[in-house]
């Protein structure tokens, strides 16, 4: 993507021939393009919703509004200190008569849960949803942490 002149390319694959898509598209100034963790250390924790725009490298180029939303604080510990992590829920919302498509016919991607410990460098925890179109839900989450439903298994 060049942001100054609108242009995107999208490399990708068709039945095992390399395909290359370009187009010149209108890119929103609230374009947010990046890992979706990454822009979470980056909003403010206290509002009630962010929504900003993002570029996906479907088969034809799309903006989408992720809608990063807090949804509760969960408990964890470490090294037996406990500590509180902000849970947020990122739901895409694709606009126009493609969202409304994607929803009847069961495309509209699932929201993604992500956790993040805030402080002076808010760090990523663990992460459950799909990591590209029609992915299955991935859970990616960093070792140590222990969270209560792992306390309950692991005292079974």
């Amino acid at each position: 993507m060049d942001r100054s002149t609108g242009q995107v390319v999208i490399h990708t694959e068709d039945d095992g021939k390399a395909k290359t898509i370009t187009e010149h598209m209108k890119l929103p100034p609230d374009l947010a393009n990046g890992i979706v963790t990454m822009l979470l250390g980056d909003i403010d924790h206290k509002a009630p919703k962010t929504s900003l725009s993002m570029l996906v490298a479907t088969p034809k180029p799309r903006i989408v509004k992720p809608e990063l939303t807090p949804a509760a604080d969960d408990l964890f510990t470490v090294a037996g200190y406990r500590y509180k992590a902000t849970r947020y829920s990122v739901h895409v919302q694709i606009g126009g008569i493609s969202g409304v498509i994607a929803r009847i016919i069961g495309k509209q991607p699932p929201d993604t849960q992500v956790w993040i410990v805030e402080g002076k460098a808010p760090s990523f925890l663990k992460s459950e949803g799909p990591l590209f179109e029609g992915g299955p839900v991935w859970r990616i989450e960093l070792a140590n942490p222990i969270w209560p439903q792992d306390q309950a298994d692991r005292d079974r």
